[in-house]
């Protein structure tokens, strides 16, 4: 990462906007802000820094809007400035962190030091407050203080807000701030202890599993509060074509429900966990389901149901995760892969074409969270991913920019990467 105020970007191709990308054009930044955009664009100052795109793709700075940072008090598994370094490689200029940290991010202290953590990086890292003190679920953490300080949604991610009553206030309260409640839906007394998709599958291991309805109990309940009080709830990292047929009835029915996806959960199936002999960088939480499931999620992106893709980036140690699967914890890494996956089973199927797949990294997180989205246009502030859709490359342990790797995709073989990012006066470039 280099502190690059001015830069004139050579060779590229805008997608968004008024560019649809077949367009090569020259791009100048002048003190982080786009000053002039034509063809064969001379540099003008010796402090100009000249990048050659050679004819890639550029759009504006992609945001992952589901991540856990781990710090504070878990910096063994992923820090602010690694985790960063990890979306950078994946093409995020932005991400935003869940509050499951030590301490919780319930005070806006919490809030203002991973700002203050994050403010020379060249990724914008926008904090996620608690909905409860200490994610306990018995009372409402101080949202209003928190939103001062930055915060832009509240969830209790990792668990889910239990109490109808404490969901209905946060709902009516964040409805004031004007910020979405993200919930992690999950009916506890139907999931636990389940390791995996509860089925076939499931039975056919001998490990308990975790039903469908675990999930679609929960988003039913949410739908509901959600029409009740008029509040936003968002769908965190939906995984079931039950869940998504919910959502999907909400929406026609004018109530103000949104929901993203991962891009395991449209890849992966839980034969995984057979096919890989256990291995627990296949076991995450909700639980790689089947295929119709996998199938409905894609779906569910094809027709809009489906707002936004995110990470839910999830670091773990190698102490963590090389124990039985039943004792390791739930999640993976995904931010350095998103994009791959993205092409594999998006642009090259042709579920999507690629502005409306780029809408699902750039636009639709920053509505939910209602942050500024980023144009390529003269006047607007430089906030740019540089990225191809053809390149082939091995995500192999070198390449792992996450301080964690567990990861299902080390070794496999992906096709298209994001080259390069620029934002806040920072221009990083992705070697390999």
């Amino acid at each position: 990462m280099s502190y690059t105020p001015n830069l004139l970007l050579q060779n590229v191709r805008p997608v968004g906007g008024d560019f649809d990308g077949a367009q090569t054009v020259d791009i100048r930044i002048t003190d982080g802000t786009i000053t002039e955009i034509g063809t064969e664009l001379n540099p003008q100052k010796e402090n100009e820094t000249i990048h050659d795109a050679d004819g890639t793709y550029v759009s504006g700075g992609w945001m992952d809007m589901h991540v856990h940072l781990r710090e504070p008090g878990y910096e063994h598994k992923e820090t602010i400035e690694t985790g960063c370094a990890a979306a950078a490689f994946g093409g995020f200029t932005e991400v935003a962190c869940m509050p499951n940290t030590n301490p919780a991010i319930h005070t806006r202290d919490v809030v203002e030091f991973i700002k203050k953590k994050s403010e020379k990086l060249a990724v914008e890292v926008h904090p996620i407050g608690c909905v409860s003190k200490e994610r306990k679920g018995k009372s409402i953490a101080e949202m209003g203080d928190m939103k001062a300080g930055g915060a832009v949604a509240f969830s209790d991610d990792g668990d889910p807000v239990y109490n109808s009553q404490l969901m209905r206030v946060a709902l009516e309260y964040s409805s004031m701030l004007e910020m979405p409640i993200i919930n992690h839906e999950e009916d506890l007394k139907l999931s636990r202890p389940g390791h995996m998709h509860e089925g076939k599958v499931s039975a056919r291991l001998g490990i308990d599993g975790t039903p469908a309805i675990a999930e679609e109990t929960m988003i039913a309940r949410d739908i509901l509060l959600a029409e009740f009080t008029g509040g936003h709830i968002h769908v965190a990292h939906i995984s079931t074509a039950k869940a998504v047929d919910l959502v999907r009835q909400a929406k026609a029915d004018g109530i103000n429900v949104t929901t993203e996806v991962c891009p395991h959960h449209f890849d992966l199936i839980d034969e995984e966990i057979e096919r890989r002999d256990f291995d627990t960088n296949v076991k995450m939480h909700p639980p790689l389901r089947t295929q119709e499931d996998v199938n409905a999620m894609i779906e569910g992106l094809a027709d809009g149901t489906i707002d936004a893709i995110c990470t839910d980036h999830a670091p773990h140690s190698i102490e963590e995760k090389e124990v039985e699967f039943i004792y390791a914890p739930n999640g993976i890494i995904g931010l350095e892969t998103a994009w791959a996956v993205s092409v594999k089973r998006l642009l090259d199927s042709e579920v999507l074409d690629l502005q409306i797949l780029l809408t699902k990294f750039v636009e639709k997180p920053r509505e939910i969270l209602n942050l500024d989205i980023p144009k390529i246009k003269e006047g607007a502030k430089a906030n740019l991913t540089l990225f191809n859709v053809d390149e082939e490359w091995t995500f192999a342990e070198s390449t792992v920019r996450s301080k964690s790797k567990n990861s299902p995709y080390l070794g496999e073989k992906m096709k298209g990467r994001a080259e390069a990012i620029y934002n806040k006066g920072r221009f990083v470039i992705n070697e390999i």
